[in-house]
């Protein structure tokens, strides 16, 4: 890219630094550009472009002409090498401009440097997905310097030891390449990398979250997010409709801890490569809660496309899926999930490469118990056949259940459950006097529910410092061994259940993981009796 080539009188050829996307992973590609006076005007590109790319030579002739900069009567062949690698995206008008800039006034292209960025008619450079992954790439790769639009500095300057060089249009671009004629060091970046505000864009703010506190009755499952919320564990709710499986779903957006720094950061990487972090915006802060209709497809799920995208799965990473009316989904769907649950990850195989996207995400799967919802149902007649009642629960294969760490029940509302939330009163606004074999519990808020979850969290991030993981859903048999030794009661009580309900190898490491989380929620570094027994509550109970 440093290199300048001066071919025969009129012609004359540039390299410039641009990345090409396949997954989050960024892969350098050299701007070929050979700027001729002599035969007739042309402009094309190669390189196995897609049609974006190649609407690049229209956008660019315009903007250079309304920039006031002419390039009548010029014959310009743009390569995108290696030119066996599918290219797509806007954001090689800058490269390509660059290339034609340098050659047209005759100076080198900077040193170690990579240009991104698309440019309008007007010559203004617009707002581009995948500043941070650029700015990954040059800090890996040991590039010194980016040329970005100045609309994505904030997401860029997340690295902080790379050049960040925001370019508001062609004319800006023009006097930051002249005053780089005898070298980068003459030019010195336009931000300051210290003090840009990284306070990022809230996509599912804390202030609209449902609290806790509003849903009526359900402690049971109340308890069982809090446990899922400290260890990252995945839940399925299981009851009739209108019993609040969804508003309790939600409601975990308010207890969730806030994502590290290192979680945001990979959170980002997938939300800009979708172009979901807006003008300005830096680090998504927030943990994701995504929760796709029950009819999206198996390659919306978990990504795809001729150019790899991420799915929910991976827009979910380090956040909430939530699945609700689990058992409508299509089954090669919902079998779909078993890799993602395992491993992590999902690989996707395009053009003799394999694309990467993360999904270490939470599942809260929630369901009817049978087609009409009301099996089980205290007051209302299930009218299902015990044959259709079968085939609706053969919809959860066992290998999916299986992967699911807390299993819950959650049944109607009762007039207990009124009065302890201070909903029941007569006309004139009055309590109503609780029956006398009412034991009014006393109800958790949102805040205090938060509390015990991050401080689990904080308990968590310090027992895995060092290691690639984060929360107690995510520890391998190493770790287990590690962190989870059991006293012999504790080992008694597990190996009797799972003789009783035959649990497979990795229910059972599930069941010490959730006893692991409750025992950090309550403040024990051992896992004692009570911590398995509770587990064993969340096991296979619909």
């Amino acid at each position: 890219m440093e290199i300048l080539w001066k071919m025969e009188e009129g012609t004359m050829l540039t390299k410039v630094k641009s990345l090409a996307f396949h997954g989050l992973e960024a892969i350098s590609i050299d701007v070929e550009v050979n700027v001729s006076k002599r035969g007739l005007p042309s402009f094309d590109i190669v390189g196995l472009p897609n049609k974006s790319i190649g609407e690049s030579k229209h956008r660019l002739l315009v903007a250079f002409g309304n920039s006031g900069i002419n390039l009548a009567n010029r014959k310009i062949l743009v390569n995108l090498a290696p030119a066996d690698l599918h290219k797509d995206g806007s954001f090689y008008d800058l490269p390509i401009a660059v290339g034609i800039l340098c050659a047209e006034l005759n100076i080198p292209v900077p040193k170690s440097s990579v240009f991104f960025g698309e440019i309008s008619l007007d010559g203004g450079l617009r707002h581009t997905p995948g500043a941070l992954l650029v700015s990954l790439f040059a800090h890996e790769n040991s590039v010194k310097n980016i040329f970005i639009p100045n609309m994505c500095i904030n997401e860029a300057a997340v690295v902080r030891d790379v050049n960040i060089f925001g370019v508001e249009n062609l004319g800006n671009l023009k006097n930051l390449l002249l005053k780089g004629i005898d070298g980068v060091a003459n030019i010195r970046p336009n931000n300051n990398v210290e003090n840009v505000n990284n306070t990022g864009e809230s996509f599912y703010p804390f202030d609209n979250a449902v609290k806790v506190e509003e849903i009526i009755g359900q402690f049971y499952a109340k308890r069982a997010l809090e446990i899922c919320a400290a260890g990252g564990h995945n839940v399925l709710m299981v009851g009739p409709p209108g019993v609040g499986k969804t508003l309790l779903a939600k409601s975990m957006i308010s207890i969730l801890p806030p994502l590290t720094e290192e979680e945001s950061i990979e959170v980002t990487k997938i939300y800009t490569l979708l172009g979901k972090i807006p003008p300005g915006g830096s680090l998504v802060l927030d943990r994701p809660f995504r929760s796709p209709h029950h009819t999206v497809s198996r390659a919306g799920l978990l990504g795809g496309g001729v150019i790899p995208f991420p799915g929910e799965v991976s827009l979910a990473h380090r956040g909430i899926l939530f699945m609700d009316e689990f058992c409508e989904f299509s089954s090669n769907v919902t079998e779909s999930l078993r890799q993602p649950i395992e491993e992590g990850k999902v690989l996707i195989t395009r053009n003799k490469r394999v694309a990467s996207f993360p999904s270490k995400f939470t599942l809260i799967a929630a369901s009817n118990p049978c087609p009409c919802g009301f099996l089980g149902h205290p007051k209302v007649e299930c009218k299902c056949t015990p044959a259709k009642i079968e085939a609706y629960r053969k919809k959860l294969s066992g290998p999916i259940m299986d992967r699911i760490d807390l299993h819950i029940n959650v049944l109607p509302v009762n007039s207990e459950d009124l009065v302890e939330s201070n909903m029941l009163r007569d006309s004139g606004g009055t309590s109503v006097t609780a029956p006398t074999h009412v034991s009014c519990k006393p109800v958790d808020t949102t805040e205090s529910i938060r509390d015990r979850v991050l401080q689990a969290r904080n308990v968590q991030r310090e027992r895995f410092a060092g290691d690639a993981i984060f929360c107690n859903a995510e520890m391998s048999i190493v770790h287990l061994k590690k962190f989870c030794q059991l006293d012999k009661d504790s080992r008694s009580i597990l190996n009797t259940a799972a003789d009783k309900m035959n649990l497979s190898m990795r229910s059972y490491f599930k069941i010490i993981k959730v006893a692991r989380t409750i025992a950090d929620i309550n403040g024990r570094e051992e896992i004692v009796y009570s911590d398995i027994a509770e587990a064993l509550q969340y096991r296979f109970k619909t």
